[in-house]
């Protein structure tokens, strides 16, 4: 049978191993997550500045999904808006404000699959006195214009509800049936699985709406996390491995406990007096 010191000192070690083996991998996790968002700011830093290419060059027909490594690229298309398919998107704030991105098709004439529809995101509008309606959205350029967008992938849909006209994210297909105009103005035509965000127009509007911001590069404290996970693994092994080690130590100076024999009592003189009366009267 295990000893009791014993007995405490294997279950110190494992739960030292148990904690260790978490902690491992909770900083592995954090180690992958960090490892995931450097990958994205190189991305980013690479593809947000290159120089704009035609949109046919990187994504040669509507169909084709956009390549993981073209996200943020700048691609130029020429065509005209469908002004009245415009749809709004909500609840996605711009720099801690809150705002409507203004979402049109466009119709693609040049640097595309002609009659084509690409989804642009165009900038944002500030909501309105009572925080949710829009007192007006600043029409874009009318006419053939050439228009300079980031390419973004198509976002899934939502299954949230939307008043008419706006959706809760950019998923083509609802965007496109948000704004019910699409289908009578441009027949069977398909559209891009990609989106593209405003960089610049020519010709330029009368009326600019809101740039939209820059995306993030903060890297996190992913890397920070996954150094405080390891540092938890190694001391909780060697912290338990202590306090099991000092338990095996005090068991073994303890030693098998030894009751103390009793000492006889001397006999008193009653009981030598009774000893004598009892031999006199034998």
């Amino acid at each position: 049978m295990m000893k009791p010191h014993v007995r405490r000192a294997v279950s110190l070690l494992l739960l030292a191993l148990a904690l260790g083996v978490t902690c491992t991998f909770l900083g592995r996790w954090q180690w992958n997550r960090h490892v995931a968002r450097d990958a994205q700011i190189r991305l980013i830093e690479d593809n947000y500045s290159a120089q704009p290419v035609p949109l046919s060059t990187l994504v040669a027909t509507p169909d084709e999904a956009l390549p993981a490594d073209a996200e943020w690229r700048q691609v130029t298309v020429t065509g005209r808006y469908e002004t009245d398919a415009t749809v709004l998107l909500r609840n996605r704030p711009i720099g801690g404000m809150a705002g409507y991105h203004v979402l049109v098709p466009l119709v693609v004439a040049d640097g595309g699959e002609a009659g084509a529809v690409l989804v642009v995101d165009r900038g944002w509008v500030p909501t309105g006195e009572n925080g949710t309606e829009v007192a007006g959205v600043p029409a874009p350029p009318a006419g053939t214009v050439t228009v300079t967008v980031r390419l973004r992938r198509d976002e899934a849909a939502s299954p949230r509800s939307a008043p008419p006209r706006q959706v809760q994210a950019i998923s083509v297909d609802q965007v496109l049936a948000a704004g019910d105009a699409i289908p009578t103005t441009t027949g069977s035509h398909s559209a891009y699985r990609v989106y593209g965000e405003m960089a610049a127009e020519d010709p330029a509007p009368d009326h600019a709406l809101g740039a939209l911001p820059s995306p993030s590069t903060d890297p996190g404290s992913h890397l920070s996390y996954a150094f405080q996970w390891w540092t938890f693994a190694v001391g909780s092994l060697v912290g338990f491995t202590a306090m099991a080690r000092r338990e095996l130590q005090d068991g073994s100076a303890a030693g098998p406990k030894v009751r103390p024999e009793r000492r006889r009592r001397s006999p008193s003189a009653e009981d030598e007096e009774d000893a004598l009366v009892d031999s006199q009267l034998g």
